[in-house]
């Protein structure tokens, strides 16, 4: 199953619904990255949730920035998703090994540790949009369900997940955000609790071989549901060597006069795909008579 989002409403529009397959993203992350398995898990998860946030962007070119910055030894990561699908990330240790959890799973929540978690939304005004609330757990869906109800003030239930082989490869991932609306009847939050509490897991559910419409179908029975739009999903960096030429004249002459007296060519590696471009000393000459 190619990766893909379904977008769906529920109980007269009481509800908005979002669910996602992100196998194939999750997995080149990881082989971006090179990240562990506790790392690929962690970051999964947060690329699965932003991929789904950056889908409630209305403008084309709006864009979405998620950072997960704490205080566990993986130190932090950042997401950055697009209203058409397109999600990228990092984390600043990708290397990171733990011990299971208390359950026997791999142990985001230890990886992640306590910190905040940190929503900008630029959609093109003066100032970008920043919301802002404590980790609660580290295991990213139950941070997410918070963010949505402090900072936004939307009722919400996050579902993520990210199941590994035993070659730690991903053979996984995936999620869902359920969001009420204002004026959702009693009856429709019972029958929504009733059905979560029903759930087992994402990963479980997809390993069913479940597709992310079935999975709404489950969360949303009795309600109504229909879906009203799909669309595929990938891990997609936008950088190029001419983005990369600009930040390199951004750290000044002098930086770049002190390469040029190095002699040595220089790599600069992009930090959402690990791409790495090289720069020539001729090259940096020539970036150097730009940055007058």
């Amino acid at each position: 199953m190619a990766d893909y989002l379904v977008r769906a409403t529920a109980a007269n529009a009481g509800i908005r619904a979002f669910a996602a397959a992100t196998r194939d993203l999750t997995e080149q992350a990881r082989r971006a990255h090179d990240t562990s398995p506790v790392v690929t898990a962690a970051l999964g998860r947060l690329l699965t949730g932003g991929v789904m946030m950056g889908a409630m962007l209305k403008g084309e070119k709006d864009l979405l920035t998620l950072q997960v910055c704490g205080d566990g030894p993986i130190r932090g990561m950042t997401v950055t998703a697009d209203s058409q699908g397109n999600v990228k990330g990092y984390a600043n240790d990708p290397q990171v090994m733990l011990p299971p959890s208390k359950a026997g799973k791999l142990d985001v929540g230890g990886g992640v540790g306590g910190g905040m978690v940190r929503v900008i939304k630029d959609m093109g005004l003066k100032e970008p949009y920043v919301g802002q609330t404590v980790l609660q757990t580290g295991e990213i869906a139950e941070d997410l369900t918070y963010y949505f109800a402090a900072s936004e003030q939307v009722p919400s239930s996050v579902g993520l997940g990210v199941l590994m082989e035993k070659d730690n490869t991903v053979k996984q991932a995936g999620g869902f955000i359920l969001q009420l609306m204002p004026f959702a009847q009693e009856a429709v939050i019972a029958r929504l609790e009733e059905n979560l509490s029903r759930f087992s897991s994402v990963t479980s559910f997809l390993e069913e071989g479940k597709t992310p419409e079935e999975m709404l179908g489950f969360l949303l029975a009795g309600l109504d549901m229909e879906v009203t739009d799909t669309m595929p999903v990938q891990f997609f960096c936008n950088c190029d060597k001419k983005r990369v030429e600009k930040a390199v004249i951004s750290i000044g002459r002098k930086e770049i006069s002190d390469m040029i007296a190095d002699e040595k060519d220089i790599e600069v590696t992009c930090h959402f795909c690990n791409t790495a471009y090289t720069f020539t000393v001729e090259e940096l000459k020539g970036l150097l008579k730009k940055s007058r």
